[in-house]
């Protein structure tokens, strides 16, 4: 981060980074996403994981941020391991004017938690369970006919 005076006049991400000088900009994706966790770390220091509205770990890292600084790419998958172990998380490289990764921003995949393909494909199946017939109900079909 550069400071100029008593206060911030830019911030200044980099390879260096240091967990606090990700933390502004981890908060304020926080809080864009409605509050789902966010971690972040930059290529060469520590990391940052926010939950809840505050830092739950300053020392963070995971194998997905660690992936997406390695091959500078997009990372959609399933965490291995840690604290996300399981979950959909999808985790984003900065890359500088070079292409090479210098940090990454990750977060909990709300759109991997639901597999609309598979929805859709039951959605009939579904229907029946819940109503005895599909379309739900039948025009010709009162409420009470439905189970």
């Amino acid at each position: 981060m550069e400071c100029t005076g008593d206060h911030m006049d830019q911030y200044i991400l980099s390879a260096s980074s240091s967990s606090a000088d990700l933390v502004p900009v981890v908060m304020a994706v926080h809080g864009l996403l409605n509050r789902l966790p966010v971690t972040a770390r930059s290529r060469d220091g520590p990391g940052v994981r926010v939950e809840e509205g505050r830092v739950i770990d300053d020392r963070y890292t995971g194998p997905v941020l660690e992936a997406a600084i390695q091959t500078a790419s997009l990372q959609k998958t399933v965490s291995p391991s840690g604290p996300y172990a399981g979950v959909p998380v999808v985790v984003s490289p900065v890359l500088n004017d070079e292409g090479v990764a210098i940090a990454a921003i990750g977060v909990v995949d709300i759109t991997g938690i639901f597999d609309l393909a598979t929805l859709m494909e039951h959605q009939s199946a579904i229907l029946q369970q819940v109503c005895g017939k599909d379309p739900c109900p039948l025009p010709t079909e009162s409420i009470s006919a439905k189970r």
